[in-house]
């Protein structure tokens, strides 16, 4: 990712994908809700914590970068 790049979380599509809540998320993934929140509301992110990306990657059943959309 390159300076001035932001990335999206796709955790909105994902979640409706398996006809969950974003609460149903948070629980499933051990992420915390405010955090799951913050990230699917966001238009764009300069920063993410990685360890909430595996978490996340796995209770989906998705590569990690299938998570998120690199917008310029």
């Amino acid at each position: 990712m390159s300076r001035g790049e932001r990335i999206r979380l796709r955790i909105k599509e994902l979640a409706a994908r398996e006809k969950w809540t974003l609460t149903e998320v948070a629980e499933r993934s051990g992420v915390p809700y405010s955090t799951i929140k913050s990230y699917a509301r966001s238009p764009g992110m300069t920063m993410v914590d990685i360890g909430a990306l595996f978490k996340l990657a796995r209770t989906f059943d998705v590569l990690i970068e299938d998570l998120f959309e690199v917008e310029k």
